[in-house]
């Protein structure tokens, strides 16, 4: 499989049937830009495809996973229906291509989750993430509706009652909440994510793969069964970027301070 189209994600085999993925823009804490953004909605394709790679362990580079997507982005696309457009098609790829592709998915999350690389970590068929790593949906800090993977995967993961509070709120959460909630599989000191996460596949990789792909295949019914649900969340959030609410969100980050929404304030 040739892999060298992708300028942010970089390839290695560590071990035998493992391919490891690690999201590669550590000067920005590997956040999504349009070109990243696709190349994380896409990759799942090759994988699949890639007959060298049985498990797939996606990672970031430096001390992130990934850090969300890039503001200069999110503000670019505010009211441009064509780029709007285009990057909900991605989205919904991302989600997709990961629930279908035949071989697990093994997620190290190393650092700060966000964003479309949040949806990459909890998308995985087993996680792993550090004790101290922070992640959160995010999407409501921006001033748009939690529509990227949350709606279809986190009340299956950790329950309704947890999933409305966090997406709603946009609060981060620790590994160590992460793991109490059941939001992610497994939670590690910083220096063991990776290698357990490795160890993990290798374990997979030498197990009967036709039972494994099929046991994902079986299982990820829950997750399609979820499909409408998703598909509203992210007609929602993308119907956001024509408010005026998003610009607010995106400046207030940028900033560093709490936003004022414009939906909060009275008319005249």
């Amino acid at each position: 499989m040739d892999y060298t189209k992708y300028q942010y994600l970089t390839f290695e085999y560590p071990s035998d049937g493992v391919l490891l993925i690690t999201i590669n823009r550590p000067e920005v804490l590997n956040a999504t830009n349009n070109r990243l953004h696709w190349e994380l909605s896409t990759v799942w394709l090759d994988v699949d495809k890639d007959d060298d790679c049985r498990i797939a362990v996606i990672t970031g580079a430096g001390k992130a996973f990934s850090a969300g997507g890039d503001l200069d982005m999110v503000i670019g696309q505010v009211g441009d229906f064509k780029q709007i457009a285009a990057i909900a098609k991605e989205a919904a790829d991302l989600v997709y291509n990961i629930v279908n592709c035949e071989k697990p998915v093994v997620s190290a999350i190393n650092g700060v989750a966000v964003g479309a690389g949040l949806a990459a970590a909890l998308m995985a068929d087993i996680s792993v993430i550090a004790e101290d790593a922070r992640l959160t949906d995010g999407h409501l800090r921006l001033g748009v509706g939690a529509g990227d993977h949350a709606a279809i995967i986190w009340p299956i993961l950790c329950g309704m009652a947890k999933a409305k509070y966090y997406l709603m709120t946009a609060e981060f959460i620790n590994g160590v909440e992460a793991e109490r909630i059941g939001l992610v599989s497994m939670c590690k000191p910083r220096d063991e994510v990776l290698p357990a996460a490795l160890e993990i596949a290798a374990k997979l990789a030498a197990g009967p793969q036709h039972a494994l792909r099929w046991t994902k295949r079986s299982l990820n019914h829950w997750v399609r069964n979820a499909g409408p649900i998703f598909e509203a969340s992210l007609g929602f959030e993308m119907l956001n970027f024509f408010d005026d609410d998003v610009l607010e969100g995106a400046k207030a980050i940028k900033e560093k301070r709490a936003p004022v929404f414009p939906s909060t304030q009275k008319s005249s």
